[in-house]
């Protein structure tokens, strides 16, 4: 029998407005959270278990917290971070427009404000969350460093692929996960898990990339924003088509690789919560795509679903991970990506 490919559902459940830039500090509606009732069959069909990253405004609305508490408690949800920091306190009057990208942001700050939302879910949920992505993908090597001191095991903040977080460097992310250097120690290792882009051609990213550099500034930027719309495929349902998805998974799988790291957006399953999806009709659209594509991948193989914080611990009890200072390393044997 073939190895099993592990696949992670993540959904970024959070508040209202943001599609459409709206960045306030307070007053966004979450009457989203209660859409997640769409999702029900992944796990009751399929067995597989969701990681909800929560937001601070989530967190402190009783009716959405009581979704999320349901979905912990009877379908093995986890409840991770997602942090938002235009709305997550401590605040402090920044000269800045938000979103502030968050590598402008002072480390304490940001610190403070991990801590808060981490107590705040700690003390709703009855159990320190593990798991954190970035709002907005944008994440800066000094807010991953400061991660584990608060209990946080694993992220999920990269895309390869892609010009987010912190850019040229972002883009030639490996497919699979891998732990990050510079942990203070091995118990406090960071464990990366980014979300599924593969190049459709293996070397064209290295070779985009290459020439990135070599552009001035902003072309070379514009070059690796636009590659992931002609040179890529993930299996992110809001993103791709379904014949990307299946073609990220089935490239992913020839490749070598082992995990499967999907997101979703919790707006996305809110009619005319995002501009993608209007209408009811768009919203199951959607949904039916992905139970297609899930109903697909199960039957090219055998497929394993992990929470984010099941992932760490599979990969943590499996020695197949090493960290090598000075680069990222595969979980598991293999090359890179």
């Amino acid at each position: 029998m073939n190895d099993p490919i592990y696949l992670t559902i993540t959904l970024d459940v959070e508040e209202e407005g943001l599609f459409s830039g709206s960045y306030r500090r307070s007053g966004s509606g979450v009457a989203n959270v209660a859409e997640l009732k769409r999702l029900e069959f992944i796990a009751r069909d399929f067995g597989f278990p969701l990681t909800l990253l929560v937001t601070y405004p989530v967190a402190q609305n009783p009716a959405a917290r009581e979704v999320l508490a349901a979905w912990q408690q009877e379908r093995g949800a986890e409840i991770g971070v997602h942090l938002h920091p235009w709305n997550t306190p401590p605040f402090s009057d920044l000269p800045l427009p938000e979103p502030i990208p968050t590598a402008r942001l002072p480390l304490p700050l940001v610190q403070a404000k991990v801590g808060s939302l981490v107590n705040c879910l700690t003390e709703t949920f009855q159990e320190p969350p593990r798991s954190f992505r970035m709002g907005r993908f944008d994440w800066s090597p000094g807010l991953l460093k400061l991660l584990p001191g608060s209990g946080l095991r694993v992220d999920s903040s990269m895309v390869p692929l892609t010009f987010k977080g912190e850019g040229r460097e972002n883009f030639l992310t490996p497919a699979d996960p891998f732990w990050l250097d510079g942990s203070a120690s091995p118990d406090g290792r960071l464990l990366e898990a980014p979300v599924t882009m593969v190049p459709v051609w293996k070397s064209s990213a290295r070779a985009v990339h290459r020439l990135a550099g070599l552009l001035p500034g902003r072309a070379g930027e514009a070059l690796l924003s636009r590659y992931r719309f002609v040179g890529a495929a993930g299996i992110h349902p809001a993103w791709f088509p379904q014949f990307s998805m299946r073609l990220a998974a089935a490239l992913h799988r020839r490749r070598s690789g082992r995990v499967l790291t999907m997101f979703l957006h919790s707006s996305e399953l809110f009619p005319g919560g995002s501009p993608q999806f209007p209408t009811t009709q768009a919203v199951d659209r959607l949904v039916a795509k992905l139970r297609n594509f899930l109903s697909w991948l199960v039957k090219q193989g055998p497929v394993e679903g992990l929470t984010l914080s099941g992932l760490h611990n599979l990969i943590a009890s499996s020695h197949l991970a090493k960290t090598s200072p000075g680069h990222a390393v595969s979980i598991f044997p293999g090359k890179l990506q």
